[in-house]
């Protein structure tokens, strides 16, 4: 097995140093990316560097605002930037992103078919982007705070956050969502019986009141801390991200600190994500990008980043790589019938999206 997982590498240098070289003839030899914070490992960098002599630079985003901007706006200087899926499709609308040149990107061709078809429905033949990690949005939790104010709690449902009722339980132990706007609502959406993406007022409008019916027992929606704030103990609930409830059981183990926080998909379905890696059409490293991004898709170099972040990704080869309690763990790499209650993001019409945003306003302020 040492002996094939050396091959590999090996191959997986000669690929890329092969990239490289073509690049170098007319690039310098940079690559500037664009990136979730923390979302390359340290080794990965170092590796892709050591092996092809290009440098990254890395600089981060806080929100996909601050990316949108920057992508439509031009002239940023990056060579792959990290957009949600669901917004490949208003970028290549735009003329901000260029077509990938697939035969620079052959780790490409192993990706998970069912991922791929989620994602076809932003970005048909996956021209412009091709995926990194995904994920849902579902019910982060304390089990042994839970428990303790109710037995037998629907822990695998969102009535634990939208049953007013419910969610008036743990309010002292403090719950949390995150600042999601069309996914929260997508998802509060698809909770009362409605087409997640529906554009009808009425169907806004009453999704909008669910939202309000639980303000009171909200504490904050402030996403970068929900992952620390579970592993402390100083929230039980929260309505967030996959890959953040199993960081923050991570964390809470590495901290020694007896607690423990569980993640569930929703029963009534839920929001899958992506997070997918794109070139701008004015990138000044193309090549460079391109090559990169291979190394990014390699085998290794995914099944890296997953048992790092706990975010899966969708290189077939990865998963005999990952750590077995991560591959094997249900709310990580789902089941084809879990894949079946899932929906993607799609893009909303300039009218629907307004109100969203108002709605989500008034949800977050308490005001009508």
């Amino acid at each position: 097995m040492r002996r094939l997982a050396a091959l590999a590498i090996s191959m997986l240098a000669l690929s890329v140093s092969a990239l490289a070289d073509g690049a170098s003839a007319a690039e310098d030899k940079t690559v500037n990316i664009y990136f979730w914070y923390d979302y390359v490992p340290a080794d990965t960098i170092a590796e892709f560097e050591k092996q092809t002599g290009i440098k990254i630079v890395y600089d981060t985003f806080d929100s996909v605002d601050m990316l949108t901007t920057k992508a439509l706006t031009g002239g940023s200087g990056y060579d792959i930037i990290m957009p949600g899926a669901s917004l490949v499709g208003q970028y290549a609308k735009a003329g901000a992103i260029q077509k990938l040149d697939k035969a620079r990107i052959p780790n490409a061709g192993d990706l998970n078919p069912d991922i791929m078809a989620f994602l076809a429905r932003q970005d048909p033949g996956a021209a412009y982007a091709v995926p990194y990690a995904y994920g849902t949005t579902g019910i982060m939790y304390n089990p042994a705070k839970i428990a303790e104010r109710m037995k037998d709690a629907p822990v695998d449902s969102l009535d634990m956050i939208f049953k007013p009722e419910i969610a008036a339980k743990f309010q002292d132990c403090g719950i949390a969502m995150v600042d999601s706007p069309e996914g929260v609502m997508s998802v509060a959406l698809n909770y009362l019986g409605f087409d997640p993406f529906s554009i009808d007022e009425g169907d806004l409008h009453k999704a909008g009141a669910l939202l309000a019916s639980i303000k009171p027992y909200v504490r904050h929606f402030k996403s970068g801390s929900i992952m620390s704030e579970l592993a402390a103990g100083d929230l039980c609930l929260a309505l967030g991200w996959s890959g953040d409830a199993i960081g923050a059981n991570a964390r809470a183990a590495e901290s020694k600190n007896g607690i423990e926080v569980r993640y569930a998909v929703p029963r009534e379905g839920t929001e899958i994500f992506f997070d997918v890696m794109t070139i701008p059409v004015d990138a000044p490293h193309s090549e460079n990008a391109h090559a990169l991004m291979n190394f990014l898709l390699s085998p290794q170099a995914s099944a890296r980043f997953t048992n790092a972040t706990l975010y899966p990704n969708a290189v077939q080869a990865a998963t005999p790589m990952v750590d077995e309690v991560v591959r094997d763990n249900p709310n990580i790499y789902f089941s084809k019938a879990t894949l079946k209650h899932l929906f993607a993001a799609q893009p909303r019409d300039q009218k629907s999206l307004r109100l969203v945003t108002r709605l989500w306003t008034s949800f977050m302020t308490g005001t009508n």
